[in-house]
């Protein structure tokens, strides 16, 4: 019998120690996580905040956990909610209205936070020219792959090549030629519509959209209904984006 409790009590400790050790793993893997998640949301961006100021890349405050997201679509629901000026045309502070407004109260670069992801916003020309160049390969083009996929504009490397190789052969003076006349064909129709508009308003933006059957006829040839429903999707995925760009899904991540 003394047996027994002896046996008993020894596995009695060995549970204790073995619940006291994973009790001590999972307190310090919570932890651990704990001080990733506020060292991504919180200090991160406080610290890079604080470097790129002192030297001279300011902009709005980092907000957690949405960044300036808020901000940025409220502008932008505000200046949407105003009458069209359309005199003398100055559309930017409109359809932009916090790159127009963090421009006036911080200069032509200024930082802007996406949740807890930093973006650095750049207006000056030649700046802008020497990053599009990309001759050091330091600026990855990521911005528009998941809605252009493997396009030119969103390759580089030997990808881009290949791509680029394809399009020199497609846009092709000869190969041009051969499009002219359904490209005539088309805005003719389009000119030929409008004819009954006159005296009225033209949503000019949704005709030019009209203009897609030009590429859908030249690039689809016979099948280029298959090439316009491709471009509705496009324009479908585009306005989905559009709606979700400014949206934090997962707070400060």
């Amino acid at each position: 019998m003394t047996e027994q409790i002896d046996v008993f009590l020894r596995n009695m400790s060995e549970v204790r120690t073995i619940i006291l050790l994973s009790s001590t793993t999972l307190f310090l893997y919570l932890l651990y996580t704990l001080i990733r998640f506020l060292n991504k949301i919180w200090w991160n961006p406080i610290r890079l905040q604080t470097t790129m100021s002192s030297r001279g890349v300011k902009g709005p405050p980092y907000k957690f956990p949405h960044g300036n997201t808020k901000e940025i679509s409220n502008m932008r629901i505000q200046s949407m909610s105003k009458p069209i000026d359309i005199f003398p045309h100055e559309i930017f502070p409109m359809i932009q209205p916090h790159v127009y407004a963090w421009t006036k109260a911080y200069g032509t670069k200024f930082l802007t936070w996406h949740g807890s992801q930093c973006q650095l916003f750049i207006t000056e020309p030649e700046l802008i020219k020497e990053m599009l160049m990309n001759r050091e390969g330091a600026f990855p083009k990521i911005y528009a792959k998941k809605l252009l996929g493997e396009a030119l504009i969103t390759n580089e490397g030997e990808k881009w090549v290949k791509i680029r190789k394809l399009a020199n052969h497609t846009f092709h003076a000869e190969s041009l030629k051969s499009m002219v006349p359904e490209m005539s064909y088309s805005v003719a129709k389009m000119l030929e519509k409008w004819k009954n508009y006159e005296g009225k308003e033209i949503d000019v933006f949704k005709e030019f959209g009209l203009l897609t059957e030009v590429i859908s006829r030249t690039a689809f040839g016979s099948s280029y209904l298959e090439g316009k429903h491709i471009f509705e999707m496009v324009a479908n995925l585009t306005a989905i984006t559009v709606r979700n760009v400014y949206k934090v899904k997962v707070p400060g991540i």
